[in-house]
């Protein structure tokens, strides 16, 4: 039996965040090993673990992958989260970039200036409705599956599933116009969430 993954990062979401998610949906368990001390990040870093000196990092079938893309790219290739051909793959990269632009802005808010925070909440809440949420609804409107690609469970499905739940931390009226997007609806590819 092969060993559990081990996930190196600080104890919060983070860039480590969307890992945790797939491997969850995948139905992967994992230990996590949290960097509490400056001595825990100097550790990893003076043993070579840390290719560019910084995390996440994931120890996984004998390697030490860092970079988020990479380790995301990694976990969705090996549990069959990433499509059947470069086609699908290439919507799936598509996709999840797109979930990830918006995501970030939403990880990095409480890092944001106390003055400038209401401006960027504003900014939050108009790319959420009028960019990326209307893309998305399109997408599922589109081809009537409940999948965003192929109709099987992918990548952008589970990181869209992790932005929508982070969006209704923010402000949960944002969903209200996009009746395919609701997280509390029972949709298939949203199954797996409501048990994580």
């Amino acid at each position: 039996m092969a060993a559990k993954p081990k996930l190196h990062y600080f104890d919060g979401r983070g860039r480590m965040e969307s890992t945790r998610w797939l491997l969850a949906a995948a139905g992967v368990e994992f230990e996590e090993k949290f960097i509490e001390t400056a001595e825990d990040l100097d550790k990893l870093r003076n043993d070579g673990s840390l290719m560019f000196q910084q995390v996440p990092m994931v120890e996984i079938d004998g390697l030490k992958l860092v970079q988020t893309r990479a380790i995301l790219n990694y976990i969705a290739s090996k549990y069959n989260l990433y499509g059947k051909d470069i086609k699908e793959r290439a919507l799936i990269d598509m996709y999840s970039e797109g979930v990830a632009d918006l995501g970030e802005m939403i990880l990095f808010l409480p890092l944001t200036p106390p003055g400038e925070k209401e401006a960027k909440i504003a900014q939050i809440k108009e790319k959420t409705l009028n960019r990326y949420f209307p893309a998305f609804e399109k997408v599922l409107k589109s081809h009537g599956q409940d999948y965003l690609v192929g109709n099987k469970l992918s990548r952008a499905d589970i990181h869209l599933v992790e932005l929508l739940y982070s969006v209704e931390e923010l402000d949960s009226s944002l969903i209200a116009n996009f009746p395919l997007l609701k997280v509390t609806d029972f949709w298939p590819w949203r199954r797996w969430a409501m048990d994580w």
